[in-house]
């Protein structure tokens, strides 16, 4: 097969992948957009497996079987409430892929300078791309291969400890190790002279040192960072995942290596810029391991729960003109979401005004509540976001919370010391009513208290919140 076929089939490949990109920004066209995605790399899959200098087809075969078949068992078991932990270790995977790549691209040149003349003209494969390379591109091939074991080792473990604090598995509180930011810098200081030193000797123990530097970034790093921010990690580990790929593809020779990994990149790095502003965080604070945080003693929180039973929720709801639903990760633990959908069913059917209201951050991944709110059939004119809704609290008679902490703690607003501090919130303590359905005292993901609960016009609805729900259903009218 020549390279024209090869090349005509990344273009394709690479428009599917930008349509793809541009369609999951809206609701109605992310179902297309994710097929466009399927399509462009199953194309791009197939021209590289019959591509020139392609090779040992039945292993490929084998191997794309094997992960595939592990892929759709994942897929098929993993639950809703699961899909950013997922998200964070398939990240870890391409680190690590990038890693393996840049090293085997290492021993390939390093076995391509060893050969005579002959011997390279007689080379197949990668190596025959290796050969075709003057002194200037080995130079520069050492470069690209370098950087892309660097930010392929620092999403690996940074993806693993965000997979960790998701999971529940590693403390989510920002814990950095003594010395702190010095350490992270002189880990980079350390890759940086190796990187000198990797240029000019092309040696493997200078690539070794910069490696087990680069990995203690990825887990320092993410580890200083608290779990109120992690929506904004898996957004930016994406992006870092992204950039290993783009420079693999340079190593590589792969033109839509290149593009699809600058895509991922760019779009990640957007994503989380976009994420905290909404945050009202530093971007180069978040992405240094929350460098510039806070710091003093927080405010105390004074007064006391007051429960309600599902007879009091539903005298409110009977009784109010208007409703905002405010959904959270509880809601997705709880799996309420069809639950929610059928109390929005029976409340719009008497004539109530009622939305949702997403926070940006809203559950553990970017646009995970919409995915939720989506599955179980909820108009999607009716889901606001936070910018659009959070003006209409005043006037509105219930604000349901289900599932939601962090994202409407007033503290964000009137503590200078909390974790949170200048987070925008969703305001629903200006609501006349506010109904939080939550399963007991406990504090939110990041490990703080929230003084919303404690306010005179907010109720305690306790208890799993599908059960909760369920039992609410029956009694509106």
């Amino acid at each position: 097969m020549d390279f024209g076929f090869t090349t005509a089939a990344y273009v394709v490949a690479a428009i599917l992948f930008i349509l793809s990109l541009g369609g999951l920004s809206g609701q109605e066209s992310a179902k297309r957009a994710v097929w466009y995605g399927i399509v462009g790399m199953a194309l791009a899959v197939v021209a590289t497996l019959i591509g020139p200098g392609a090779g040992f087809w039945l292993l490929s075969l084998i191997l794309i079987a094997g992960g595939g078949a592990i892929g759709y068992q994942l897929a098929t078991k993993v639950q809703m409430t699961q899909m950013p932990e997922l998200v964070a270790a398939m990240h870890s995977l391409v680190g690590l892929a990038a890693v393996f790549v840049g090293y085997n691209a290492h021993i390939e040149l390093g076995n391509l300078l060893a050969m005579d003349d002959t011997a390279r003209k007689a080379t197949e494969g990668f190596a025959a791309l290796l050969a075709k390379k003057d002194s200037v591109e080995i130079a520069i091939l050492r470069v690209e291969l370098f950087l892309g074991v660097f930010i392929g080792a620092i999403t690996f473990t940074g993806s693993v400890i965000a997979y960790g604090k998701l999971a529940g598995r590693v403390d989510t509180s920002a814990t950095k190790l003594p010395g702190g930011h010095i350490l992270n810098a002189s880990a980079a200081g350390l890759s940086l002279l190796c990187l000198v030193w990797y240029f000019n000797t092309g040696g493997f123990l200078p690539l070794f040192i910069m490696t087990l530097a680069a990995l203690f970034i990825g887990y320092h790093l993410i580890m200083g960072i608290g779990g109120a921010d992690m929506p904004v990690v898996v957004s930016m580990l994406n992006s870092y995942s992204g950039w290993a790929a783009a420079a693999i593809g340079f190593s590589l020779g792969n033109d839509l290596l290149i593009v699809v990994g600058a895509l991922v990149g760019s779009s990640g790095a957007i994503l989380s810029y976009i994420m905290c502003k909404a945050m009202n965080r530093s971007f180069v604070s978040v992405i240094l391991g929350g460098f510039g945080g806070t710091s003093g003693p927080q405010m105390e929180v004074e007064g006391e729960q007051v429960a309600i039973d599902t007879d009091g929720v539903a005298t409110m709801l009977n009784e109010a003109d208007s409703v905002i639903i405010i959904p959270g990760y509880g809601m997705a633990v709880a799996q309420a979401q069809q639950a929610v959908s059928e109390l929005v069913k029976k409340l719009r059917a008497q004539g109530k005004n009622v939305r949702f209201a997403i926070h940006p951050v809203a559950g553990r991944l970017p646009g995970h509540m919409n995915v939720l709110l989506a599955e179980a059939k909820v108009p999607y004119d009716i889901v606001m976001e936070m910018d659009e809704i959070n003006d209409d609290f005043p006037s509105t008679d219930v604000a349901i919370v289900i599932g939601s902490n962090d994202i409407v703690n007033p503290a964000a607003q009137d503590d200078p010391n909390s974790p949170i501090a200048g987070m925008p919130v969703l305001e629903c303590w200006k609501a006349k009513n506010v109904i939080v359905s939550k399963r007991g005292q406990g504090t939110g993901y990041s490990g703080i208290e929230n003084p919303l609960f404690f306010k005179d016009n907010t109720r305690m609805l306790y208890g799993d919140a599908k059960a909760s729900l369920d039992k609410l259903l029956p009694l509106i009218d």
